[in-house]
């Protein structure tokens, strides 16, 4: 098992983060978190694919219509995909590498996420069921997906292949945050940094894998819960402020493209 190298580690650094030519699917890429990844990749020169599931169609493919309109006419559609079925989300890696990517894909970000604080001792089977399907089992059907694309370009091209598969994770992976009770989220998101450093071995002929962990993001996630919680939220972070979910699309153009080629979660 080789990790594949970078074509040209000499070349200035600013063409490292260069994905002109590449083909990205971000799952949950119409808000929060995911839009902006899905403008960052973009911006960089990709062509992307953003699935959803609640928003509206038409929504939908005026947020892609947008993201393309102010990157140059830069390819970007939309496809309606449920995370928690492993043949949908297949279907749908399929139909973007066909028809975003022309055949090919090379970037998967698995971000599709939901939250709920329930006390642990009052926690319903069938929601408890529910966050882990989307979460933990959504992101692996959509890494599986793409890491099947990426090992058959592996195999054709004869040479090393560097897809990328990067898993929107959190800070809650290790750490508890107060007030709210989410043990069922945190254990979540802790199961899908260790899922990505299992997969980033196994994987590691024909794609990379990483995790992202964001703090405090200023997303409509957050923006449900009470103020109260968001003042405490605010005096625990060193920085004294929230994240704003631009600020965090450098770092998954980074995951994404050679100037991480040596980078694994």
């Amino acid at each position: 098992m080789v990790l594949a190298p970078h074509p040209n580690p000499d070349a200035p650094v600013l063409s490292h983060f260069d994905l002109t030519g590449k083909t990205a699917l971000v799952t949950g890429g119409c808000r929060g978190i995911g839009l902006e990844v899905a403008r960052g990749l973009c911006e960089a020169g990709a062509k992307v694919a953003i699935t959803y599931s609640s928003t509206p169609p038409t929504e939908a493919d005026e947020i892609a219509a947008k993201i393309s309109s102010t990157n140059e006419g830069r390819l970007v559609k939309a496809y309606k995909c449920n995370v928690r079925s492993q043949a949908e989300i297949e279907a749908v890696v399929n139909k973007v590498t066909e028809e975003v990517g022309g055949g090919r894909l090379d970037i998967l970000v698995a971000n599709a996420g939901v939250t709920a604080n329930i006390p642990a001792l009052d926690y319903p089977e069938d929601k408890f069921r529910d966050l882990f399907d989307v979460n933990v089992n959504g992101a692996f059907w959509a890494a599986q997906a793409a890491a099947r694309v990426f090992e058959k370009q592996f195999k054709a091209d004869g040479k090393p292949h560097r897809g990328s598969i990067i898993f929107t994770a959190s800070v809650s992976a290790s750490l508890v945050n107060v007030p709210q009770k989410q043990a069922a989220y945190n254990a979540s998101k802790a199961a899908l940094v260790h899922l990505g450093k299992s997969v980033a071995v196994e994987w590691v002929d024909f794609a990379r894998v990483n995790n992202v962990s964001p703090g405090f993001i200023e997303t409509e996630m957050l923006d449900v819960h009470p103020q109260e919680w968001r003042s405490k939220w605010v005096e625990m972070v060193p920085g004294r402020r929230f994240c704003k979910p631009s600020e965090l699309k450098g770092a998954y153009v980074f995951l994404a493209s050679d100037a991480s080629s040596y980078g694994r979660t």
